[in-house]
């Protein structure tokens, strides 16, 4: 279903502070109204409009390519920065799509593969935790497997009340339920209840004791260890899903592996090893579409220097009371 924006509005939500989420779901909208291979090229403009306006994004993610993926080429690394501000245009155009478009116009755009294997583990009666990665499309590649599948959402609360309620809206629309990313209990609640839960621990958290320093494409990644606790706890099976933007305009498919065998092993950061390894697998199927602009190498082990430039001070100004 898509949301509907007038039950949104209130004369409270005319206050300046809305002013931007405003405009930005006007222009999400005006987006929707467009066919899917009209988007495609349009989210290849946007893209290279970020691209020239966002340079501390754009560094963070030449950063990130050059300790991924030391091996290639300077115009090879390059070239794979370009394709991915394309990705991030397109994401743009994925967004609009998710909320506004109906089931019915997103429905021929995905090719499943492989739900038996959610669902053979559904039929157990126990949760499912539904591992996946931050690629650039995730927003509407949740979406897409809701359309065959009732599984559980999360999303990061947003500051602005309205885009919040926007983002929880469109989530819950074809959700069973949408989880906060922070909330770990009602995530646990969700496994425990025998449902399927959408989980991405491929971030740069921070601000928790369950971590660990794992290799990312031979980095030291700053990495949650949640993912072999969680099954442990809840008895949850693992099942790996992996959607990827095909080319040509020709929408998008979504793999379903197997439930992972012998997990949880008992060791959180042997677990979360694996787990990475499998987001390593997923990108390189597809290396344009990973979320670069992520500062996923933040935090450094002991020692070592950080990999990012400090960000610039945000300007200072007047503050406007609303």
């Amino acid at each position: 279903m898509a949301i509907r924006l007038l039950p949104l509005f209130s004369l409270e939500r005319l206050r300046p502070r809305y002013w931007a989420a405003w405009s930005t779901l006007l222009g999400f909208a005006l987006v929707a109204m467009l066919p899917y291979r009209v988007l495609v090229p349009l989210g290849r403009l946007i893209g290279r409009a970020l691209y020239l306006a966002s340079p501390h994004r754009r560094e963070t993610a030449r950063i990130n390519l050059g300790l991924c993926f030391p091996d290639k080429t300077d115009a090879e690394r390059e070239r794979l920065l370009s394709a991915h501000f394309g990705s991030l245009g397109m994401a743009v155009c994925e967004t609009a799509m998710a909320f506004f478009w109906s089931d019915r116009r997103l429905a021929p755009l995905v090719r499943l593969e492989g739900l038996e294997h959610l669902q053979a583990e559904l039929a157990r009666g126990k949760g499912v935790i539904l591992l996946t990665c931050h690629m650039t499309h995730l927003e509407v590649s949740g979406h897409l497997l809701a359309l065959h599948q009732t599984i559980s959402l999360m999303y990061r609360a947003h500051k602005n009340p309205l885009m919040d309620e926007v983002i929880r809206a469109s989530r819950s629309a074809r959700a069973h339920d949408t989880v906060e990313r922070s909330d770990v209990r009602a995530m646990i609640r969700e496994l425990k209840r025998g449902h399927a839960v959408w989980y991405a621990p491929d971030q740069n958290y921070g601000g928790t004791s369950q971590v660990a320093f794992v290799p990312f494409f031979g980095v030291p990644a700053l990495t949650v260890t949640t993912t072999g606790r969680l099954a442990r706890m809840t008895g949850a099976a693992v099942v790996p899903f992996f959607p990827v933007r095909l080319p040509g305009g020709a929408g998008y498919r979504i793999r379903v592996l197997p439930a992972l065998e012998g997990f949880p092993s008992g060791d959180d950061v042997a677990d979360t090893r694996r787990v990475t390894a499998l987001v390593e697998d997923a990108v390189l199927a597809a290396p344009e579409q990973y979320l670069w602009v992520h500062r996923r190498f933040k935090t450094r082990p002991p020692g070592e220097n950080r990999v990012y430039p400090r960000s610039p001070p945000k300007p200072r100004g007047k503050r406007r009371v609303t």
